[in-house]
């Protein structure tokens, strides 16, 4: 530590050097430079390390009850006076060693060190300590981590649940932000979760579906990487400290969003489905929220991957709106999927918003039998979904299966970029 009380009062500079020794009792060595202190903070200390200009000892050894070892070492150099009465000790210290005591005295107090006893005492101590005893092992350690992964992941996970309980201005305004955007939707899709007798109705339910899934999706991707952006300075400082392994910290941060994501769900799915009045039947409300829910934990952790993998969250940003166009274009929506040119197929197929208009159109359209009897299309409303973009029914589980791929792989991609990527300029 390096002068740990400069720039404190007395008490607080007090309070700071109880605390070191409190960690000292508990039999950890702890190694500090300190300026002025006071009387109570010198005796604080075992023992000490006092050099002069080049380098050169001064003293070095135990301080003592009220520095007594330390007081009757210089009072027993010829020239010296004995320390007035209630005097700091670290005070009378220098002013009897400072380079115009030497020059008065032609003493030099490293060359009297040099040949004092306690010196003597301390080489004896260093050469003894030096060599193990025998019959001893090497001191090995398993990991350079205290706690094993479990243990950190723990905490580090207890320590990202403070920290998000306590950023209000995060995690409050994103879930007030998702119920302002299901009363919206629901005002403006109001009903038209019904209209299924015509292809224009049915287009409208299918844009309501689209779009609710996206643009919630693309505003948890971006409202999240400035928090990743300050956790991860963080990370990097305790990183270098040796507290804990990059894939606990990244299990941490991903996994306490997971419940504000299940809560976002909850509040968007219930209000936007009675109010579009989607068919009311379980099954179909819970794969509603499990389709909203996978979409919005994908968009989570792309965003957490995209800070990991950019220097800054203004880099991460714009690479994110990149693929938010990509991901747009291709879905499967703007541009159905059978017109798609062979060319860009493949896109289609690792695009995850594409995944989730799949799932979500099937579980909410895929067996809907009403006939819509139009001069472009005569047909059930399962065959128009099938036809005109592409959907086909009961690929649900597979569907799942994907979206849950897509989190796993952003989180992965997450997890394996903060352990071996270092953007940290210093």
């Amino acid at each position: 530590m390096d002068e740990p009380t400069s720039g404190l009062d007395a008490r607080a500079a007090a309070i700071v050097m109880r605390t070191v020794r409190n960690t000292v009792d508990t039999g950890r060595t702890v190694v500090c430079t300190i300026h002025q202190p006071s009387i109570d903070i010198f005796e604080a200390f075992d023992e000490l390390l006092l050099l002069k200009r080049g380098g050169r000892v001064i003293y070095g050894g135990k301080l003592g009850v009220r520095s007594q070892i330390l007081i009757d070492y210089f009072q027993s150099i010829d020239g010296i006076p004995s320390i007035p009465d209630g005097y700091n000790p670290a005070t009378w210290m220098l002013e009897v060693t400072n380079p115009a005591v030497e020059q008065r005295t032609d003493r030099d107090f490293a060359d009297i060190y040099q040949n004092s006893e306690q010196y003597r005492e301390v080489e004896g101590s260093i050469t003894r300590l030096s060599v193990p005893p025998p019959d001893s092992q090497p001191l090995k350690f398993s990991s350079i981590y205290s706690q094993d992964q479990l243990s950190q992941f723990l905490i580090c996970f207890k320590k990202q649940t403070l920290v998000y309980w306590r950023s209000p201005r995060y995690n409050l305004v994103r879930l007030v932000f998702t119920m302002v955007c299901a009363l919206i939707y629901g005002s403006v899709f109001w009903d038209v979760g019904n209209q299924r007798h015509t292809t224009k109705g049915l287009f409208m339910v299918m844009g309501a579906l689209y779009s609710s899934c996206i643009f919630l999706g693309v505003n948890n991707a971006s409202s999240v990487q400035p928090i990743v952006s300050i956790e991860r300075t963080v990370f990097y400082r305790e990183r270098a400290a040796g507290f804990y392994a990059p894939i606990s910290y990244a299990a941490a941060q991903g996994l306490v969003e997971l419940p504000y994501i299940l809560v976002q769900t909850i509040l968007f799915g219930v209000i936007t489905y009675f109010m579009i009045n989607f068919e009311r039947t379980a099954r179909k409300f819970f794969l509603y929220l499990l389709f909203m829910f996978l979409t919005f934990t994908y968009f989570t952790f792309y965003g957490l991957m995209a800070v990991g993998l950019t220097p800054s969250q203004h880099t991460a940003s714009v690479l994110s709106s990149a693929f938010y166009s990509l991901w747009n274009l291709h879905s499967g929506f703007l541009v159905p999927k059978p017109r798609i040119p062979g060319w860009w197929i493949w896109f289609y197929y690792i695009c995850p918003v594409a995944w989730s208009l799949k799932g979500i159109i099937s579980s909410q359209l895929g067996d809907v039998e009403t006939m819509i009897v139009e001069p472009t299309f005569k047909g059930t409303v399962k065959e128009y979904v099938s036809t005109s973009f592409g959907i086909d029914v009961g690929m649900m589980g597979p569907t799942v299966a994907v979206l849950l791929g897509f989190c796993i792989l952003f989180f992965s991609v997450f997890a394996l970029s903060i352990k071996f990527l270092n953007f940290q300029k210093r």
